[in-house]
């Protein structure tokens, strides 16, 4: 494993999801606190394809959303010049278009870029292609708290 292997592994180990509800399992690319490309297999035997739809399985599209928004707080909490925000979390959506899905065995590839922030707020563009063919595009807000000053993080 190279250095930048190290530092995709050590940026996506910074989700704070459980592994059951993880929607990125690789990092391709990241240029920290600002742009990131991720990936993520639909299993066969994930939960929610038994009912979404029985004989027809498609993974959810609020998961798509999910998954842009964990890789967009991935690139967010990664900026070396800002200490990572607490709490981090999906606060809005905006000009969001679900235009596909993926199926058991698929691969998404996700894309995030931090637009702006302002105090805990971060806003990012986020996109998702299966196939080559884009099923997401729209913009997120995520807000987190102020990291506390006894917290040994250091606002920068």
């Amino acid at each position: 494993m190279n250095a930048s292997d190290r530092t995709l592994d050590e940026a996506l180990a910074r989700l704070p999801h459980g592994p059951e509800f993880r929607f990125v399992d690789r990092l391709r690319a990241l240029d920290p606190g600002h742009h990131g490309v991720g990936e993520y297999t639909v299993r066969p035997g994930e939960p929610w394809l038994r009912g979404h739809f029985p004989g027809d399985p498609l993974w959810p599209g609020v998961l798509l959303v999910e998954a842009a928004a964990q890789l967009a707080g991935v690139v967010a909490q990664s900026d070396p010049g800002r200490a990572p925000l607490p709490g981090l979390r999906l606060t809005a959506l905006r000009a969001l278009k679900l235009l596909g899905t993926a199926r058991p065995g698929e691969t998404i590839r996700l894309e995030a870029r931090i637009t702006g922030r302002l105090g805990v707020l971060v806003h990012a563009t986020v996109t998702a292609q299966v196939n080559e063919q884009p099923v997401l595009n729209g913009e997120l807000t995520l807000a987190g708290t102020e990291p506390r000053a006894d917290s040994g993080q250091v606002r920068r």
